[in-house]
């Protein structure tokens, strides 16, 4: 059996937060946050080292919230996803601010990570199965044969917001539970028994909201990232350097080394209903599920 890491994206700016670093919301009954939450979660289901991919000026704040703590019971590690780390040849233009995108934050694990990992965003709230699921598909992985990855798939309608729009990659899965195709989908929101958004080039998409969509909750093998970085020197070339918004997301790359044949993904389907902080309006209805979830005894009063 693989070991595992558990790989947690949280190097993001929080723009739709109004600034502030929502990833360090307190919204469990005894100040925990979001990701105290997905790291209970993944050590029950087995996972044997936690990475969190941060900013440098967030480091004291992380060791502080969270990192000091969880030290205590898991391996810990550091990522930083800094705007300098680019190819050579490459430098980072005039005005831009916005970090590179998620490709490029996993991309910071490179040298560091050496296991089979699953990778989450740290301002969501997965839910106990995915952990179980991911995990299970990665700690029976061959690692001698590359490409093979799971992704956990959940319900477009389990993952709206109610105060505002939110980017979802919305996915064509087939009867085999292979992911055939993820599509970077923007601005979605729920209207009228069914939700609306924004393909890439800001066309008009409608959803069924029984949609199977990416979370951001991927398991692959540590080839993943030589993928990575190849990739992103190719998405710099493309025009990325130059559009200093541009960024190089996870469910691109994916798809891409799909159509490629390069890899396959299976899809691991999962009910639980998402929440999270997106919006700063968020945070009530997050407080009154993680306080139910501990009522109904899923979680410990204090983790």
């Amino acid at each position: 059996m693989n070991k595992t890491a558990l790989v947690i994206m949280a190097a993001g700016m929080g723009s739709r937060y109004g600034g502030g670093i929502k990833q360090l919301e307190k919204v469990g009954p005894s100040g925990e946050i979001i990701m105290d939450y997905s790291i209970y979660d993944a050590k029950a289901a087995g996972f044997d080292k936690v990475v969190f991919i941060t900013r440098r000026d967030l480091e004291k704040d992380f060791r502080e919230i969270i990192g000091n703590r969880v030290e205590k019971t898991i391996e810990t590690e550091y990522v930083f996803q800094e705007l300098s780390n680019l190819p050579g040849g490459f430098v980072v233009p005039s005005g831009r601010t916005k970090p590179w995108g998620t490709g490029h934050a996993v991309l910071s694990c490179l040298g560091t990570v050496t296991e089979p990992f699953a990778i989450i965003n740290a301002d969501d709230y997965y839910g106990r199965e995915a952990f179980v699921k991911v995990h299970d598909f990665l700690a029976g992985a061959d690692l001698a044969k590359k490409g093979h990855y799971c992704m956990a798939g959940f319900v477009l309608g389990n993952t709206l917001s109610e105060n505002g729009v939110v980017t979802r990659g919305v996915c064509s899965v087939d009867d085999a539970g292979n992911l055939k195709k993820v599509v970077e989908t923007f601005g979605i929101a729920k209207k009228d028994g069914h939700a609306e958004g924004k393909d890439a080039a800001g066309a008009p998409v409608i959803l069924p909201l029984e949609s199977a969509v990416s979370m951001n909750m991927w398991g692959v093998t540590p080839d993943f990232l030589p993928e990575l970085e190849r990739g992103f020197g190719d998405f710099l070339k493309n025009g990325g350097i130059s559009d200093v918004k541009s960024e190089y997301l996870l469910p691109q790359v994916i798809d891409t080394m799909i159509q490629e044949r390069r890899a396959d993904v299976k899809v691991l389907k999962t009910p639980d209903k998402w929440f999270g902080v997106t919006y700063k309006e968020d945070k009530d209805a997050v407080v009154n599920a993680l306080r139910e979830l501990v009522d109904a005894g899923i979680y410990p009063e204090r983790i």
